[in-house]
C-alpha cells in the first residue's frame, strides 16, 4: 500500500465507524474507497464487512441495559439472521467479480435511496422522532419472513439493514426506540459476523487493509460514540446521502458509460 492509500482507507475506516455510530451508512464510505484503490469488488465487499463488524459488535455494549429487555424478540429473530447472514455470504462467494461489480452501482443505490429513506420508514412504522408508537399487530412470522430477506441482503452487501429493520420492528408492536436499536444492533452484527467468519473461510479478505481498517473504524466508532451528542446527526445524514448519490454516479458512469 502507498502512503496515500493508507491515509485514505484509515480515514475512511474511521469515518465508517463514526457514521455508524450516528446514524449509520459506513459501507457507503470504506467500499467505494477500497474499490478505487484497485481492491476487486468481491474482495472490497468482504474487508469493508470484516473491518467494520468489530466495531459494531462493540456498540453492542453501549445497549448493554436494553438487552434484557428485547431478549424475548431474540429466540425469534436470531436464527434467521444467522441463517440469512450466512446464506447471503455463501451467495456472494458463489457471485463472479465481474458479475458483482456490475451490480455495485445498484447496490450502493440502493443502499443510499434506504438511507435518505429512513425518515419515511420510521413514520411509516409508527414512531416517527417519538420513543412511544401505536401499537400494531401484523403476523409475527411476516416480520420474521421479512427479517430473512433482510439477513440475506446484509450477508450480501449490508448498507442499509439497519433502516429496513427499524421499520419492520415497528410494525410488530415494539414501542421504545431504545429498545428497537439495541435489538437492530444485535441483529445486525450476528448478521455481518457469520457472513464476515464466511469471508475470511474463502479466503475474500485482504488482510493488511483489514486490520488497517479494524483499527481505524474502532476510533471512529469511539469518536463518534463521545461526541453523538454535539454533531447534528441531520447534518451526517446529508453528508452520507450526497456521497451515496455521487459515488452512484461514479459507479454507474465506470462500468456502464465509460
Amino acid at each position: 500500500m502507498t502512503v496515500a492509500e493508507i491515509l485514505a482507507l484509515a480515514a475512511a475506516a474511521g469515518a465508517a465507524g463514526m457514521v455508524n455510530s450516528l446514524a449509520g451508512g459506513g459501507t457507503l464510505i470504506t467500499f467505494p474507497v477500497l474499490v478505487f484503490f484497485g481492491t476487486p469488488e468481491l474482495r472490497a465487499n468482504a474487508t469493508s464487512t470484516l473491518a467494520l463488524v468489530l466495531g459494531m459488535a462493540g456498540s453492542l455494549y453501549g445497549y448493554r441495559r436494553q438487552l434484557t429487555l428485547v431478549k424475548p424478540w431474540l429466540s425469534r429473530f436470531v436464527p434467521v439472521s444467522l441463517i440469512g447472514g450466512l446464506a447471503g455470504g455463501v451467495l456472494l462467494t458463489h457471485t463472479a467479480n465481474e458479475t458483482f461489480a456490475r451490480m455495485v452501482p445498484f447496490l450502493l443505490l440502493f443502499a443510499t435511496v434506504l438511507f435518505l429513506s429512513q425518515g419515511a420508514f420510521r413514520k411509516l412504522a409508527g414512531f416517527g422522532d417519538s420513543e412511544v408508537t401505536p401499537h400494531h399487530h401484523p403476523s409475527i412470522w411476516g416480520a420474521i419472513l421479512f427479517q430473512a430477506g433482510v439477513a440475506v441482503y446484509g450477508g450480501y452487501f449490508g448498507a442499509g439493514i439497519g433502516i429496513l429493520m427499524l421499520a419492520s420492528l415497528g410494525f410488530i408492536g415494539l414501542r421504545d426506540i431504545h429498545q428497537m436499536n439495541a435489538l437492530k444492533t444485535v441483529l445486525g452484527a450476528l448478521i455481518n459476523i457469520v457472513a464476515a467468519l464466511w469471508f475470511i473461510g474463502s479466503g475474500l479478505i485482504d488482510w493488511p487493509r483489514a486490520t488497517l481498517m479494524t483499527v481505524a473504524s474502532f476510533s471512529g466508532y469511539f469518536l463518534g460514540s463521545h461526541f453523538a451528542q454535539s454533531i447534528p446527526q441531520q447534518q451526517v445524514r446529508r453528508i452520507i446521502t450526497g456521497i451515496g448519490f455521487t459515488i452512484s454516479a461514479v459507479m454507474f458512469y465506470r462500468k456502464f458509460i465509460l
